[in-house]
């Protein structure tokens, strides 16, 4: 007999779902096509001591990174993607713009963190580095997650009732949220890792956590990244997904225009009086660079 389950792990090809009772299980994915992640919601049956994913339902939204070689998906159906980032170490202004340009293509809206507030002049430096994507309209948060716990009020309120993925480098204070967030959240790695069966299989990447006994209120938590690959998109696209860019498009003299070198560009223009930052467009055109060169090949 079928019914329906939430992924909230997976390793390959297995993936543990957690059933309507909050009983979680092994399950295999039964054919290529119905391959899950995290937070997908599924229809499965037992089978033995495990089960089989028999269908996926359609999502509503899928986070992933693609590069030449292969594509990673974090987490399907989120509401929200917290991207933290820390004073120290210095956050790549690079990774965090491809990070916010793939929520924007996904339409999943993103919320800045930035912690260790603790650290006085680094902070602040890091601080006035985020100013630009707060004028471009995206929430920020300052945190200090060590020093002042309490502080995570502020954060819990914009994570009520919602589905939300922690994106972030590694030593940005990740570990220190999610236990933070969810005192339990070893003993459900544990028991996640248990139904996983370590033995056979390297513990699971993502894994989902609830943060209120009626499961209302959802963390994902993933493993920190180096690369973030945005090959799944169009260098055409580029532009409408970087917020101070978009606000000046449909203003330039030929329709095709890639806001680079062409003469009459509404972008152009609103660089040279400065509303777009210089160091914003570099970013654009290296990313821009990347995809086209990733389009010529293939």
């Amino acid at each position: 007999m079928t019914q329906t389950g939430l992924v909230v792990a997976s390793h390959g090809r297995h993936c543990v779902v957690e059933a309507s009772d909050g009983s979680r299980r092994l399950c295999h994915p039964r054919g290529k096509k119905n391959a899950v992640v995290v937070g997908d919601r599924v229809t499965w049956q037992i089978s033995g001591d495990e089960g089989s994913v028999e269908a996926v339902s359609p999502r509503r939204n899928l986070l992933y990174r693609q590069d030449e070689i292969r594509s990673k998906s974090f987490a399907a159906n989120l509401d929200q993607v917290l991207i933290l980032l820390a004073a120290e170490p210095e956050f790549s202004e690079m990774q965090l713009t491809r990070a916010l340009i793939a929520c924007e293509a996904a339409q999943i809206t993103p919320l800045l963190a930035l912690n260790k507030r603790d650290l006085g002049e680094a902070f602040a430096r890091a601080w006035s580095r985020l100013a630009p994507y707060a004028a471009m309209g995206y929430p920020l948060l300052g945190l200090s997650l060590r020093v002042h716990p309490p502080e995570l009020d502020g954060l819990l309120a914009r994570l009520a009732k919602r589905t939300t993925l922690v994106l972030g480098p590694s030593g940005v204070g990740k570990s220190t949220l999610i236990n933070a967030l969810v005192p339990q959240a070893q003993a459900a790695t544990q028991e996640i890792s248990r139904v996983l069966n370590t033995g056979k299989h390297t513990t699971t990447d993502t894994r989902w956590y609830w943060l209120d006994d009626a499961r209302e209120s959802a963390l994902i938590d993933s493993p920190g990244f180096q690369a973030f690959g945005l090959h799944h998109l169009a260098a055409v696209d580029l532009a409408g997904l970087m917020p101070d860019l978009r606000a000046h498009l449909g203003q330039c003299r030929f329709h095709n225009c890639t806001h680079r070198h062409e003469p009459g560009c509404g972008v152009k223009d609103a660089l040279a009086g400065g509303q777009i930052s210089a160091s914003r467009h570099r970013l654009y055109e290296t990313l821009f660079a990347e995809l086209e060169a990733a389009q010529q090949r293939h």
